[in-house]
Protein backbone atom coordinates (compact mmCIF):
# COMPACT_ATOMS: atom_id res chain seq x y z
CA UNK A 1 0.00 0.00 0.00
CA UNK A 2 1.31 3.46 -0.87
CA UNK A 3 0.58 7.12 -0.20
CA UNK A 4 1.03 9.21 -3.34
CA UNK A 5 0.66 12.82 -4.42
CA UNK A 6 0.31 14.24 -7.92
CA UNK A 7 0.03 17.96 -8.57
CA UNK A 8 1.67 21.26 -9.37
CA UNK A 9 2.63 24.35 -7.40
CA UNK A 10 4.05 27.87 -7.64
CA UNK A 11 7.60 26.56 -8.02
CA UNK A 12 7.05 24.47 -11.15
CA UNK A 13 4.02 26.09 -12.77
CA UNK A 14 3.58 29.77 -13.76
CA UNK A 15 0.44 31.66 -12.85
CA UNK A 16 -1.19 31.32 -16.29
CA UNK A 17 -0.96 27.51 -15.93
CA UNK A 18 -2.02 27.32 -12.27
CA UNK A 19 -5.17 29.38 -12.81
CA UNK A 20 -6.41 26.93 -15.45
CA UNK A 21 -5.81 23.89 -13.22
CA UNK A 22 -7.67 24.86 -10.08
CA UNK A 23 -10.62 23.11 -8.44
CA UNK A 24 -13.43 25.24 -7.14
CA UNK A 25 -14.91 24.05 -3.84
CA UNK A 26 -17.81 22.40 -5.67
CA UNK A 27 -15.55 20.85 -8.32
CA UNK A 28 -13.19 19.45 -5.67
CA UNK A 29 -16.11 17.66 -4.00
CA UNK A 30 -17.24 16.12 -7.27
CA UNK A 31 -13.68 15.17 -8.19
CA UNK A 32 -13.02 13.43 -4.86
CA UNK A 33 -16.20 11.39 -5.18
CA UNK A 34 -15.28 10.52 -8.77
CA UNK A 35 -11.79 9.41 -7.71
CA UNK A 36 -13.19 7.39 -4.85
CA UNK A 37 -15.03 5.25 -7.39
CA UNK A 38 -11.80 4.38 -9.19
CA UNK A 39 -10.58 0.88 -8.37
CA UNK A 40 -6.94 1.93 -8.00
CA UNK A 41 -7.70 4.72 -5.49
CA UNK A 42 -8.55 3.64 -1.93
CA UNK A 43 -8.56 7.09 -0.27
CA UNK A 44 -8.12 10.61 -1.61
CA UNK A 45 -7.98 14.29 -0.62
CA UNK A 46 -7.81 17.20 -3.07
CA UNK A 47 -6.09 20.43 -2.02
CA UNK A 48 -6.52 23.38 -4.40
CA UNK A 49 -5.27 26.85 -3.41
CA UNK A 50 -3.90 29.91 -5.16
CA UNK A 51 -0.41 28.39 -5.23
CA UNK A 52 -1.03 24.65 -5.68
CA UNK A 53 -3.37 21.97 -6.90
CA UNK A 54 -2.50 18.58 -5.39
CA UNK A 55 -4.27 15.22 -5.20
CA UNK A 56 -3.30 12.91 -2.34
CA UNK A 57 -4.26 9.25 -2.55
CA UNK A 58 -3.79 5.86 -0.95
CA UNK A 59 -3.26 3.16 -3.58
CA UNK A 60 -2.31 -0.51 -3.75
CA UNK A 61 -0.04 -0.22 -6.77
CA UNK A 62 2.49 2.65 -6.89
CA UNK A 63 3.06 3.12 -10.63
CA UNK A 64 -0.54 2.37 -11.53
CA UNK A 65 -1.80 4.80 -8.89
CA UNK A 66 0.42 7.67 -10.05
CA UNK A 67 -0.57 7.14 -13.68
CA UNK A 68 -4.24 7.03 -12.62
CA UNK A 69 -3.97 10.46 -10.95
CA UNK A 70 -2.09 11.96 -13.91
CA UNK A 71 -4.76 10.63 -16.25
CA UNK A 72 -7.41 12.11 -13.98
CA UNK A 73 -5.80 15.56 -14.25
CA UNK A 74 -5.89 15.29 -18.04
CA UNK A 75 -9.49 14.05 -18.03
CA UNK A 76 -10.84 16.58 -15.55
CA UNK A 77 -9.23 19.68 -17.06
CA UNK A 78 -9.39 18.42 -20.65
CA UNK A 79 -5.70 19.08 -21.26
CA UNK A 80 -3.16 17.23 -23.40
CA UNK A 81 -0.36 15.26 -21.76
CA UNK A 82 2.32 17.35 -23.54
CA UNK A 83 0.83 20.56 -22.10
CA UNK A 84 0.66 19.14 -18.58
CA UNK A 85 3.87 17.13 -18.38
CA UNK A 86 6.34 20.02 -17.76
CA UNK A 87 4.47 21.11 -14.64
CA UNK A 88 2.95 18.00 -13.06
CA UNK A 89 5.05 16.20 -10.47
CA UNK A 90 4.53 13.18 -8.24
CA UNK A 91 5.80 11.96 -4.88
CA UNK A 92 5.20 8.82 -2.89
CA UNK A 93 5.26 7.47 0.65
CA UNK A 94 7.80 9.22 2.91
CA UNK A 95 8.17 12.17 0.52
CA UNK A 96 4.42 12.81 0.67
CA UNK A 97 4.21 12.50 4.45
CA UNK A 98 7.09 14.92 5.00
CA UNK A 99 5.63 17.28 2.38
CA UNK A 100 2.28 17.38 4.19
CA UNK A 101 3.91 18.27 7.51
CA UNK A 102 6.02 20.99 5.82
CA UNK A 103 3.05 22.27 3.85
CA UNK A 104 0.69 22.68 6.81
CA UNK A 105 3.32 24.54 8.84
CA UNK A 106 3.99 27.01 6.03
CA UNK A 107 7.48 25.72 5.18
CA UNK A 108 6.56 24.99 1.57
CA UNK A 109 4.66 28.22 0.97
CA UNK A 110 5.52 31.12 -1.30
CA UNK A 111 5.98 33.15 1.88
CA UNK A 112 7.76 31.21 4.62
CA UNK A 113 5.52 30.71 7.64
CA UNK A 114 2.32 31.62 5.77
CA UNK A 115 -0.57 30.72 8.07
CA UNK A 116 -3.54 30.49 5.70
CA UNK A 117 -2.44 27.14 4.29
CA UNK A 118 -3.11 25.29 7.56
CA UNK A 119 -6.80 26.20 7.37
CA UNK A 120 -6.88 25.17 3.73
CA UNK A 121 -5.35 21.75 4.52
CA UNK A 122 -7.81 21.29 7.38
CA UNK A 123 -10.80 22.26 5.25
CA UNK A 124 -9.73 19.92 2.42
CA UNK A 125 -9.40 17.03 4.88
CA UNK A 126 -12.71 17.72 6.63
CA UNK A 127 -14.47 17.92 3.25
CA UNK A 128 -12.95 14.59 2.21
CA UNK A 129 -14.01 13.06 5.53
CA UNK A 130 -17.55 14.33 5.04
CA UNK A 131 -17.62 12.81 1.56
CA UNK A 132 -16.18 9.56 2.97
CA UNK A 133 -13.20 9.59 0.59
CA UNK A 134 -10.74 9.12 3.45
CA UNK A 135 -10.12 6.01 5.51
CA UNK A 136 -7.91 4.76 8.31
CA UNK A 137 -4.59 5.99 6.87
CA UNK A 138 -5.54 9.52 5.83
CA UNK A 139 -7.76 10.09 8.87
CA UNK A 140 -4.74 9.40 11.08
CA UNK A 141 -2.15 11.18 8.92
CA UNK A 142 -4.08 14.41 8.37
CA UNK A 143 -5.08 14.64 12.03
CA UNK A 144 -1.43 14.30 13.02
CA UNK A 145 -0.38 16.90 10.43
CA UNK A 146 -2.98 19.45 11.54
CA UNK A 147 -2.22 18.95 15.25
CA UNK A 148 1.52 19.30 14.60
CA UNK A 149 1.10 22.47 12.52
CA UNK A 150 -1.09 24.10 15.17
CA UNK A 151 1.53 23.32 17.80
CA UNK A 152 4.35 24.65 15.58
CA UNK A 153 2.50 27.94 14.99
CA UNK A 154 1.82 28.26 18.71
CA UNK A 155 5.25 27.31 20.07
CA UNK A 156 7.74 28.69 17.53
CA UNK A 157 8.57 32.01 15.86
CA UNK A 158 7.10 30.68 12.60
CA UNK A 159 3.77 32.10 13.76
CA UNK A 160 4.85 35.18 15.74
CA UNK A 161 3.49 37.50 13.06
CA UNK A 162 0.74 36.01 10.91
CA UNK A 163 1.74 36.17 7.27
CA UNK A 164 -0.21 35.34 4.15
CA UNK A 165 -0.52 36.32 0.52
CA UNK A 166 -2.90 39.06 1.67
CA UNK A 167 -0.28 40.27 4.13
CA UNK A 168 2.32 40.43 1.35
CA UNK A 169 -0.07 42.41 -0.84
CA UNK A 170 -0.47 45.03 1.88
CA UNK A 171 3.30 45.12 2.45
CA UNK A 172 3.74 45.79 -1.27
CA UNK A 173 1.26 48.67 -1.05
CA UNK A 174 3.22 50.11 1.88
CA UNK A 175 6.45 49.92 -0.12
CA UNK A 176 4.87 51.73 -3.07
CA UNK A 177 3.04 54.47 -1.14
CA UNK A 178 5.02 54.64 2.13
CA UNK A 179 1.84 55.58 4.02
CA UNK A 180 -1.70 54.28 3.69
CA UNK A 181 -3.76 56.53 5.97
CA UNK A 182 -4.51 58.96 3.12
CA UNK A 183 -5.15 56.33 0.43
CA UNK A 184 -8.48 55.13 -0.96
CA UNK A 185 -8.39 51.30 -0.96
CA UNK A 186 -10.79 48.97 -2.77
CA UNK A 187 -10.88 45.28 -1.91
CA UNK A 188 -12.57 43.08 -4.46
CA UNK A 189 -14.11 40.09 -2.69
CA UNK A 190 -15.37 39.45 0.84
CA UNK A 191 -13.92 35.95 1.26
CA UNK A 192 -11.05 34.81 3.43
CA UNK A 193 -8.30 36.55 1.44
CA UNK A 194 -10.32 39.75 1.22
CA UNK A 195 -10.92 39.68 4.97
CA UNK A 196 -7.21 39.14 5.67
CA UNK A 197 -6.32 42.03 3.36
CA UNK A 198 -8.85 44.23 5.15
CA UNK A 199 -7.38 43.30 8.54
CA UNK A 200 -3.84 44.05 7.38
CA UNK A 201 -4.76 47.37 5.76
CA UNK A 202 -6.69 48.39 8.86
CA UNK A 203 -3.74 47.40 11.05
CA UNK A 204 -1.43 49.49 8.86
CA UNK A 205 -3.42 52.67 9.49
CA UNK A 206 -5.69 52.72 6.45
CA UNK A 207 -9.13 54.18 7.14
CA UNK A 208 -10.66 54.76 3.70
CA UNK A 209 -11.48 51.20 2.61
CA UNK A 210 -14.29 49.85 0.45
CA UNK A 211 -15.36 46.23 0.04
CA UNK A 212 -16.89 45.33 -3.32
CA UNK A 213 -18.55 41.94 -3.54
CA UNK A 214 -21.08 40.08 -5.68
CA UNK A 215 -23.13 39.39 -2.54
CA UNK A 216 -23.72 42.80 -0.97
CA UNK A 217 -24.86 41.36 2.37
CA UNK A 218 -21.52 39.56 2.83
CA UNK A 219 -19.67 42.77 1.98
CA UNK A 220 -21.75 44.72 4.50
CA UNK A 221 -21.11 42.22 7.29
CA UNK A 222 -17.35 42.31 6.72
CA UNK A 223 -17.21 46.08 6.27
CA UNK A 224 -19.16 46.71 9.48
CA UNK A 225 -16.46 45.03 11.59
CA UNK A 226 -13.80 47.47 10.37
CA UNK A 227 -15.95 50.55 9.74
CA UNK A 228 -15.38 50.22 5.99
CA UNK A 229 -17.72 50.98 3.09
CA UNK A 230 -19.46 48.23 1.12
CA UNK A 231 -20.71 48.05 -2.45
CA UNK A 232 -22.18 45.50 -4.83
CA UNK A 233 -20.23 44.51 -7.94
CA UNK A 234 -22.43 46.81 -10.05
CA UNK A 235 -20.68 49.81 -8.46
CA UNK A 236 -17.10 48.60 -9.01
CA UNK A 237 -16.28 51.07 -11.79
CA UNK A 238 -17.75 53.98 -9.81
CA UNK A 239 -15.65 53.08 -6.78
CA UNK A 240 -12.47 52.80 -8.87
CA UNK A 241 -12.80 56.38 -10.14
CA UNK A 242 -10.97 57.80 -7.12
CA UNK A 243 -9.21 54.66 -5.82
CA UNK A 244 -5.45 54.50 -5.12
CA UNK A 245 -5.18 50.75 -4.45
CA UNK A 246 -7.20 47.81 -5.77
CA UNK A 247 -6.86 44.31 -4.33
CA UNK A 248 -8.35 41.44 -6.35
CA UNK A 249 -9.24 38.51 -4.06
CA UNK A 250 -12.44 36.83 -5.24
CA UNK A 251 -13.02 33.17 -6.06
CA UNK A 252 -14.66 34.03 -9.39
CA UNK A 253 -13.96 31.53 -12.20
CA UNK A 254 -13.19 34.30 -14.71
CA UNK A 255 -11.71 37.81 -14.76
CA UNK A 256 -14.03 40.46 -13.32
CA UNK A 257 -12.32 43.58 -14.66
CA UNK A 258 -11.23 43.82 -18.30
CA UNK A 259 -9.26 46.54 -20.06
CA UNK A 260 -12.30 47.55 -22.14
CA UNK A 261 -14.44 47.88 -18.98
CA UNK A 262 -11.80 49.91 -17.21
CA UNK A 263 -10.80 52.20 -20.08
CA UNK A 264 -13.55 54.85 -19.46
CA UNK A 265 -12.64 54.96 -15.75
CA UNK A 266 -8.97 55.29 -16.67
CA UNK A 267 -9.76 58.23 -18.93
CA UNK A 268 -11.74 59.91 -16.16
CA UNK A 269 -8.94 59.39 -13.61
CA UNK A 270 -6.45 61.35 -15.69
CA UNK A 271 -2.87 60.69 -14.60
CA UNK A 272 -3.75 59.55 -11.10
CA UNK A 273 -1.78 56.31 -10.44
CA UNK A 274 -3.54 53.10 -9.41
CA UNK A 275 -1.77 50.20 -7.72
CA UNK A 276 -3.49 46.88 -8.51
CA UNK A 277 -2.47 43.75 -6.62
CA UNK A 278 -4.33 40.72 -7.96
CA UNK A 279 -4.00 37.82 -5.50
CA UNK A 280 -6.92 35.84 -6.91
CA UNK A 281 -6.56 32.53 -8.74
CA UNK A 282 -7.94 32.60 -11.41
CA UNK A 283 -7.03 36.27 -11.73
CA UNK A 284 -9.69 38.92 -11.16
CA UNK A 285 -7.95 41.53 -13.34
CA UNK A 286 -7.10 40.96 -16.97
CA UNK A 287 -3.30 41.33 -17.32
CA UNK A 288 -3.51 43.76 -20.26
CA UNK A 289 -4.85 46.43 -17.90
CA UNK A 290 -1.23 46.81 -16.86
CA UNK A 291 -0.47 48.23 -20.33
CA UNK A 292 -2.34 51.44 -19.44
CA UNK A 293 -0.40 54.49 -18.28
CA UNK A 294 -0.11 55.06 -14.53
CA UNK A 295 -1.41 51.57 -13.74
CA UNK A 296 0.94 49.43 -11.63
CA UNK A 297 -0.30 45.86 -11.86
CA UNK A 298 1.12 43.02 -9.76
CA UNK A 299 -0.08 39.44 -9.55
CA UNK A 300 0.48 36.76 -6.94
CA UNK A 301 3.82 35.64 -8.41
CA UNK A 302 5.21 39.18 -8.14
CA UNK A 303 4.96 39.04 -4.34
CA UNK A 304 8.09 36.85 -4.03
CA UNK A 305 10.24 39.96 -3.86
CA UNK A 306 8.31 41.66 -1.06
CA UNK A 307 10.72 42.25 1.79
CA UNK A 308 9.72 40.38 4.95
CA UNK A 309 11.39 41.83 8.05
CA UNK A 310 10.57 38.76 10.15
CA UNK A 311 12.04 36.27 7.69
CA UNK A 312 15.22 35.59 9.70
CA UNK A 313 13.29 34.58 12.82
CA UNK A 314 10.99 32.34 10.80
CA UNK A 315 13.93 30.66 9.04
CA UNK A 316 15.38 29.76 12.43
CA UNK A 317 12.01 28.40 13.54
CA UNK A 318 11.72 26.48 10.27
CA UNK A 319 14.94 24.58 11.03
CA UNK A 320 13.53 23.53 14.39
CA UNK A 321 10.26 22.42 12.80
CA UNK A 322 12.15 20.37 10.19
CA UNK A 323 13.82 18.45 13.03
CA UNK A 324 10.48 17.88 14.74
CA UNK A 325 9.00 16.53 11.51
CA UNK A 326 11.57 13.71 11.62
CA UNK A 327 10.11 12.57 14.95
CA UNK A 328 6.55 12.89 13.62
CA UNK A 329 7.48 10.76 10.63
CA UNK A 330 8.91 8.01 12.86
CA UNK A 331 5.82 8.13 15.07
CA UNK A 332 3.49 7.76 12.07
CA UNK A 333 5.50 4.81 10.73
CA UNK A 334 5.23 3.10 14.12
CA UNK A 335 1.46 3.57 14.02
CA UNK A 336 1.26 2.20 10.47
CA UNK A 337 3.22 -0.89 11.46
CA UNK A 338 0.78 -1.68 14.26
CA UNK A 339 -2.08 -1.79 11.73
CA UNK A 340 -1.10 -5.35 10.78
CA UNK A 341 -1.91 -6.40 14.36
CA UNK A 342 -5.44 -4.93 14.21
CA UNK A 343 -7.21 -7.96 12.63
CA UNK A 344 -5.48 -10.32 15.06
CA UNK A 345 -6.36 -8.19 18.08
CA UNK A 346 -9.94 -7.77 16.89
CA UNK A 347 -10.31 -11.53 16.41
CA UNK A 348 -8.88 -12.15 19.89
CA UNK A 349 -11.27 -9.66 21.49
CA UNK A 350 -14.28 -11.05 19.63
CA UNK A 351 -13.42 -14.62 20.66
CA UNK A 352 -12.94 -13.54 24.28
CA UNK A 353 -16.30 -11.72 24.32
CA UNK A 354 -17.99 -14.76 22.82
CA UNK A 355 -16.52 -17.05 25.50
CA UNK A 356 -17.55 -14.61 28.23
CA UNK A 357 -21.13 -14.40 26.93
CA UNK A 358 -21.43 -18.17 26.60
CA UNK A 359 -20.12 -18.61 30.15
CA UNK A 360 -22.56 -16.06 31.54
CA UNK A 361 -25.48 -17.70 29.74
CA UNK A 362 -24.49 -21.03 31.28
CA UNK A 363 -24.30 -19.47 34.76
CA UNK A 364 -27.66 -17.75 34.38
CA UNK A 365 -29.29 -21.03 33.29
CA UNK A 366 -27.82 -22.94 36.21
CA UNK A 367 -28.65 -20.21 38.74
CA UNK A 368 -32.00 -18.88 37.44
CA UNK A 369 -32.90 -17.00 40.61
CA UNK A 370 -30.21 -14.30 40.23
CA UNK A 371 -31.60 -10.78 40.41
CA UNK A 372 -30.62 -7.94 38.06
CA UNK A 373 -27.95 -6.55 40.38
CA UNK A 374 -26.26 -9.93 40.81
CA UNK A 375 -26.20 -10.53 37.05
CA UNK A 376 -24.73 -7.06 36.54
CA UNK A 377 -21.95 -7.81 39.05
CA UNK A 378 -21.14 -11.08 37.29
CA UNK A 379 -21.00 -9.35 33.89
CA UNK A 380 -18.71 -6.65 35.27
CA UNK A 381 -16.27 -9.00 36.96
CA UNK A 382 -16.05 -11.53 34.15
CA UNK A 383 -15.40 -8.67 31.73
CA UNK A 384 -12.65 -7.41 34.05
CA UNK A 385 -11.03 -10.86 34.07
CA UNK A 386 -11.11 -10.98 30.26
CA UNK A 387 -9.61 -7.48 29.91
CA UNK A 388 -6.80 -8.25 32.34
CA UNK A 389 -5.97 -11.49 30.56
CA UNK A 390 -5.94 -9.76 27.15
CA UNK A 391 -3.76 -6.83 28.18
CA UNK A 392 -0.37 -8.50 27.70
CA UNK A 393 -1.27 -10.51 24.56
CA UNK A 394 -2.56 -7.32 22.87
CA UNK A 395 0.59 -5.45 23.84
CA UNK A 396 2.68 -8.31 22.43
CA UNK A 397 0.73 -8.31 19.15
CA UNK A 398 1.28 -4.57 18.66
CA UNK A 399 5.00 -4.87 19.41
CA UNK A 400 5.35 -7.87 17.11
CA UNK A 401 3.71 -5.99 14.25
CA UNK A 402 6.65 -3.55 14.22
CA UNK A 403 9.30 -6.28 13.73
CA UNK A 404 10.83 -7.73 10.57
CA UNK A 405 9.12 -11.09 11.21
CA UNK A 406 5.69 -9.55 11.88
CA UNK A 407 3.73 -11.64 9.38
CA UNK A 408 5.12 -14.98 10.63
CA UNK A 409 4.90 -14.01 14.31
CA UNK A 410 1.29 -12.79 14.05
CA UNK A 411 0.33 -15.99 12.23
CA UNK A 412 1.82 -18.01 15.10
CA UNK A 413 0.00 -15.78 17.58
CA UNK A 414 -3.30 -16.46 15.80
CA UNK A 415 -2.64 -20.21 15.82
CA UNK A 416 -1.88 -20.24 19.56
CA UNK A 417 -5.22 -18.60 20.38
CA UNK A 418 -7.12 -20.45 17.67
CA UNK A 419 -8.12 -17.30 15.85
CA UNK A 420 -9.73 -17.11 12.44
CA UNK A 421 -8.09 -14.02 10.94
CA UNK A 422 -9.24 -12.91 7.45
CA UNK A 423 -6.59 -12.35 4.80
CA UNK A 424 -5.91 -8.68 4.13
CA UNK A 425 -3.50 -6.50 2.19
CA UNK A 426 -0.51 -5.51 4.26
CA UNK A 427 -0.52 -1.91 5.48
CA UNK A 428 2.96 -0.88 4.34
CA UNK A 429 3.95 2.72 3.70
CA UNK A 430 7.50 2.57 2.48
CA UNK A 431 10.38 4.39 4.14
CA UNK A 432 12.68 5.79 1.47
CA UNK A 433 15.83 5.55 3.57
Amino acid sequence: MHIIKVGLNHREAPLNVRETLIFSEEAACKAMVHLNNQQAVLENVILSTCNRTEIYAVVDQLSQGIEQLKAFFRYWFQIDEDQLKPYLHSQHDEEVIVHLFRLATGLDSQILGETQILGQVRDAFLTAQRLKTTGKLFNELFKRVITFAKRAHRDTAIGEQAVSISYAAVELAKKVFKRLDDKRIVILGAGEMGELALQNFHGSGATNIAIVNRNLENAQQLAQTFNAASFSMDHLLDVLTDADILIGSTAAPNAILSKDMFQPVHNERGKRPLLIVDIAIPRDIQPNIGELDDIWLYDIDDLDDVVDQNLAARKEAAQLIEQQITHELASFYNWVQTLDAVPVIKALQEKSISIQEQTLESIFRKIPDLNEREMKVLRKHTKSIVNQLLKEPIKYAKTTAATQTAEESLATFADIFGLDVPKRSKQCIHNNH
